[in-house]
């Protein structure tokens, strides 16, 4: 999916950034990317303006069912040679995936970020990985940290959490925070800040900026993931602050349909 509410995070921290990634237009709606191959087996991704068609089928293979998905070539935006995301299948019956050359693609092919490399984009495949898989990060944490908050909070500031240092909140994660609280007043692009259900009365909210990237449940704690700080993850605890930065964050956020 490629809408305001639930797009590729490899490509960019908002909406409108991750089309203008693909040359596509930032459509209230949405697109749909369609991975697939050709009858040489060259990679290409297909944006259709169907959306309904692709959260079908998205649903249906969740549950383990099949689902035939074929866009209607009226409902086609745009080809683009390559994948921008690793695609583990092959179609069957066609040459291995491989990239269509550049005079046939009309631009050089999109390609998967290198997992080699710490970057934006592997700072926000690692934040959506999180997000998918709270539980399993919030379980390795143990216990909830002592809390953390917005850098203006002095007594949350003031906490030793898992994320300071020693001269109290990392410097990075304190400006994340503040960023965060800034888009309370200036709110950023569409889809800087998302919000998802996570169970009865729960959220999980996504939430991204220029070189930092933020995942949390508004019942509990937040994971922050910064440019400077390679692999790592930072957990924020509630504190005072932290609550009411996630629910004013909640009302600003995009939420899929």
């Amino acid at each position: 999916m490629l809408t305001p509410a639930q797009f590729p995070g490899v490509l960019a921290d908002d909406y409108p950034a991750a089309c203008a990634e693909l040359g596509l237009e930032p459509a209230g709606e949405g697109y749909g990317l369609v991975f697939g191959q050709d009858g040489a087996g060259a990679r290409w991704t297909v944006a259709i303006s169907d959306t309904a068609l692709v959260a079908c089928a998205l649903a249906a293979w969740d549950c383990g069912l099949e689902y035939d998905l074929s866009p209607d070539d009226r409902y086609v935006v745009a080809a683009l040679p390559g994948w921008p995301l690793p695609v583990a299948v092959a179609a069957p019956g066609v040459p291995d995936p491989h990239d269509p050359p550049v005079e046939q693609g009309g631009m050089p092919a999109l390609s998967p970020p290198d997992a080699e490399t710490w970057g934006p984009a592997q700072r926000r495949l690692g934040a959506d990985e999180i997000a998918l898989q709270w539980r399993v990060w919030r379980e390795q944490l143990g216990d909830t940290p002592p809390g953390t908050g917005p850098a203006n909070d002095s007594d949350a500031a003031a906490d030793a959490a898992p994320a300071a240092g020693s001269g109290g909140l990392h410097k990075g994660v304190r400006r994340a925070l503040d960023a965060a609280e800034e888009y309370i007043r200036t709110p950023p692009p569409a889809g800087r800040i998302r919000s998802a259900p996570a169970g009865e009365g729960v959220r999980t909210l996504r939430v991204d900026g220029s070189d930092w990237s933020m995942v949390a449940r508004t019942d509990d704690i937040a994971f922050v993931l910064l440019d400077e700080e390679p692999g790592e993850v930072l957990p924020v605890g509630r504190g005072a602050a932290l609550p009411g930065l996630l629910e004013a964050l909640d009302k600003l956020a995009v939420r899929p349909d």
